[in-house]
């Protein structure tokens, strides 16, 4: 695939997913809303106050990856993938402050337990938000597979952790409605827990992309096998890499016969990147030719 194919295969994707997370986060507020305005049960109320995080983290999302996919121009010359990264780091900030809050209404519920109005309602909610989430889901793990994007991961790691939380929605609205009251304070404050410990792992991985971490060892020993598969090439070193949005940035230092012509090197160098970029065409690559000699050297009087 060439690099403008796989461009626009991440543009699609990525635009599918982040359009249809919106249109889904939306039909299940209105659903939760009223379903927890009938019923007043905290367990509901969690769960709608999830879905309304989702939905602003999915609105980000919307807009933060029509700006990541700008090419890149005079202000920003690498791009402007790491915008997704920060759309990570608000969606983190989002579902911690929202989990705060939630625990805050689940005690007052533990210390003053009641009983749901309209049980059968918000179970009946609850298992339409179940649907609608395992399509949105279905749909977002095929977009992570085509595009890797960090911010689509994000966004289906919310969603992936709603299909656990409705279910054990069910199991509160049952107990309660069976006159289990306090089961209801409970389940909310674990819910809580369970996305202030999501929101973790997206906050790391997108602190990671933005502090410019390095690319797994895999992939740096993909490039050198890459590179090195090249006959006229006698070793590769200083091999950088980090990663901006669907972006893989890849700095190396080729290792070349002493008296290699210019022209000649140039050309074995442009062979050794349209390698890499066959195996990898989201990558951008930057290469520097040094002399074989020249490295033994180094490596001697290190």
């Amino acid at each position: 695939m060439t690099a403008s194919a796989h461009r626009q295969q991440y543009q699609f994707w990525t635009r599918l997913a982040s359009s249809a997370a919106v249109i889904a986060a939306l039909c299940m507020i209105t659903i939760k809303a009223i379903a927890w305005y009938m019923s007043d049960s905290a367990a509901m109320l969690a769960s709608l106050t999830d879905s309304v995080f989702d939905v602003a983290a999915s609105i980000i999302n919307f807009f933060v990856l029509r700006y990541a996919l700008l090419p890149a121009d005079d202000d920003h010359r690498f791009g402007h993938g790491k915008a997704e990264s920060l759309a990570g780091l608000a969606q983190a900030a989002f579902i911690m402050g929202s989990a705060m809050l939630l625990i805050l209404h689940s005690i007052d519920r533990l210390k003053h337990p009641q009983p749901i109005d309209n049980g059968e309602l918000a179970v009946y909610a609850t298992i339409a938000s179940v649907v609608i989430t395992l399509a949105l889901v279905a749909l977002q793990i095929v977009a992570v597979q085509r595009t890797n994007s960090v911010a689509i991961k994000a966004d289906s790691m919310h969603y992936r952790s709603d299909l656990l939380m409705n279910l054990a929605i069910l199991l509160s609205l049952w107990l309660t409605m069976q006159g289990y009251y306090s089961v209801d304070g409970w389940f909310a404050i674990g819910i809580a827990l369970y996305l202030i410990w999501g929101a973790k792992d997206i906050a790391l991985e997108s602190a990671a992309a933005l502090m410019d971490k390095e690319l797994p060892p895999e992939f740096t020993a993909d490039i050198e096998r890459i590179v090195c598969a090249h006959p006229r090439v006698h070793g590769v070193h200083a091999v950088r890499t980090r990663q901006a949005g669907h972006t893989k940035f890849v700095q190396l230092h080729l290792e070349l016969d002493d008296k290699m012509p210019l022209l000649e090197a140039h050309g074995i160098t442009d062979a050794v990147e349209e390698a890499i970029m066959r195996a990898y065409p989201e990558a951008d690559v930057l290469i520097h030719q040094d002399p074989i000699s020249i490295v033994r050297d180094a490596q001697v009087n290190a």
